[in-house]
């Protein structure tokens, strides 16, 4: 499957809105969506979820809200913040997720369950911005697992492959050589356990990109499934039913 020949449907269904927005930091742009899921979510961990988009500016956190209403159907409860995205300044998202990631774990029960932790989740770049967090915030604050979706995993590998019209140069401002600190293959495992689930047919980010990872970090655990990028963030594609069985490992 080429990139042409991804669908991309789920990225302008409409969706209803989050049932409340959380402000996570002073920035107008500092702000999470959050949506309860009802009594099967009171012991489940809370699910930080990134969105993806290559970094870039023209995709913020709408286009998973198809994606959230139907975790909140299932049981799972999100919070997804928006995070900035400048070219050339990527310590700014990195900050923001884990500025968000800090304020969330500060707040049990946010999204109405009685369960505390909280797991991330991201799709594509968000990917690679939940595994970074993972690697490098505090005890305090790490998150108790990580399911990352299509991931941007290892960083010079993206670049090797010029992934996203050369999106991660675009990221960094510089070669991805110059920033081991931000690439999640070159960083210690994080504490809780890793699981992605990556697609055979991806055109977008190919699955080569996590079994780099893999290769650096052998403890996670890696699921592929025939499908394209887009695949595993809408609820309608025949790939959903494993993201629902990844996510079922954290509970």
């Amino acid at each position: 499957m080429t990139s042409d020949s991804e669908d991309r449907s789920v990225l302008t269904r409409t969706a209803s809105a989050p049932d409340a927005v959380f402000a996570y930091g002073p920035d107008d742009g500092q702000v999470a969506d959050v949506r309860f899921a009802g009594t099967n979510a009171l012991d489940r961990p809370l699910l930080v979820l990134l969105h993806g988009g290559f970094w870039r500016p023209k995709f913020d956190r709408v286009h998973v809200r198809p994606m959230t209403e139907a975790l909140a159907a299932a049981g799972w409860p999100t919070v997804t913040p928006e995070y900035r995205r400048i070219p050339g300044r990527p310590d700014l998202a990195v900050a923001d997720v884990h500025a968000a990631v800090r304020a969330i774990t500060g707040r049990p029960g946010l999204a109405g369950g009685r369960d505390t932790r909280v797991l991330l989740v991201g799709h594509s770049a968000g990917g690679h911005l939940a595994l970074q967090a993972a690697a490098t915030l505090g005890p305090a604050h790490a998150p108790a697992g990580v399911l990352a979706l299509a991931p941007v995993a290892d960083l010079r590998r993206a670049q090797a492959l010029r992934l996203g019209s050369d999106a991660v140069p675009a990221f960094l401002g510089e070669d991805a050589a110059a920033r081991p600190d931000l690439d999640p293959a070159l960083l210690p495992s994080p504490g809780g356990p890793v699981r992605i689930v990556h697609g055979t047919e991806d055109g977008i980010v190919p699955v080569e990109v996590s079994e780099s990872y893999v290769r650096h970090h052998p403890g996670a655990v890696l699921t592929a499934v025939v499908s394209g990028h887009f695949a595993l963030i809408d609820p309608r594609s025949a790939a959903w039913p494993t993201v629902l069985g990844a996510l079922d490992h954290f509970r």
